[in-house]
């Protein structure tokens, strides 16, 4: 492990176990021809351990700190960006890739969620496999009625596949955090609802799962939606709550709403 002074603020949790950097690539499934984005490259290791599989690595790295060290590790095919990635669009993070590419990441707990709504409407990624919070990853792949069924399962799901790969214990990471991580595979699949206009349907869900212990006639009315569009759905839909509906229900509630094309049936 190198030295370094670890800071809380990025969330860092450097990992060097060869199993685990191995299964991580597997899990990605990795190959010669791919192209690959990684999101914090801490210590490098992972970095390593991609590069050794695919064409090419372009990796962002937060902590200026850690320029010299990633910088001396000699990786050939890969690129360097030290600066936060959240300051950068989504068209200047892909210019860097011709065509399609992958994410592989150890994601910081505290910008998990943002980095998977920044990335997942891409149309260039083809799937993200990122160890994130077992909490975390819990929601991601949570079936509805359940207690992790939410916002986050419903957009995942609308944009592509999700699948746990592996839980890793806390102890194979240095610092050692409070909680145990997950490697989560998201295959995108951009055929599933590519006639929904996405940006308008995840306001929908955010309004629709707002307060959760809500139904669905108060939770929509309170985020604006008028009368006469609610008069649109069955007094039986409004009444429950959105943790209740799958997400070919309630693309079918939102279209309804919205007058989309779409027609799922409830």
């Amino acid at each position: 492990m190198i030295e370094h002074n670890f800071k809380k603020k990025f969330g860092q949790n450097f990992i060097s176990d060869k199993n685990l950097l191995n299964a991580i690539c597997t899990d990605a499934g990795l190959s010669e021809a791919d192209q690959v984005l990684e999101i914090g490259a801490g210590g490098g290791s992972l970095t390593g351990a991609i590069s050794s599989h695919v064409k090419r690595v372009v990796s962002y790295e937060i902590d200026k700190d850690l320029q010299s060290h990633l910088l001396s590790l000699g990786l050939k095919n890969v690129e360097f960006v030290f600066g936060d990635i959240m300051n950068y669009s989504l068209s200047e993070v892909e210019n860097a890739f011709e065509g399609s590419y992958k994410m592989v990441a150890n994601l910081p707990y505290y910008i998990t969620t943002p980095i998977i709504f920044k990335f997942i409407k891409s149309k260039k990624l083809d799937s993200l496999t990122i160890m994130v919070q077992k909490e975390v990853a819990q929601r991601m792949v949570a079936g509805v009625g359940s207690k992790d069924y939410g916002i986050l399962s419903v957009m995942v799901s609308f944009y592509g596949n999700a699948q746990i790969k592996r839980i890793v214990p806390r102890n194979l990471f240095y610092p050692q955090p409070n909680v145990d991580s997950a490697i989560v595979n998201i295959k995108i699949d951009r055929t599933k609802f590519f006639s929904i206009n996405d940006e308008e349907f995840y306001k929908f869900v955010g309004y629709a799962f707002s307060m959760r212990r809500k139904t669905l006639r108060n939770n929509l009315s309170h985020n604006g939606i008028s009368k006469e569009n609610l008069a649109k759905l069955d007094e039986k839909v409004l009444s429950k709550r959105a943790e209740e509906f799958d997400i070919l229900q309630l693309i079918e509630i939102y279209s309804k709403i919205i007058g989309s094309k779409d027609k799922f049936l409830l």
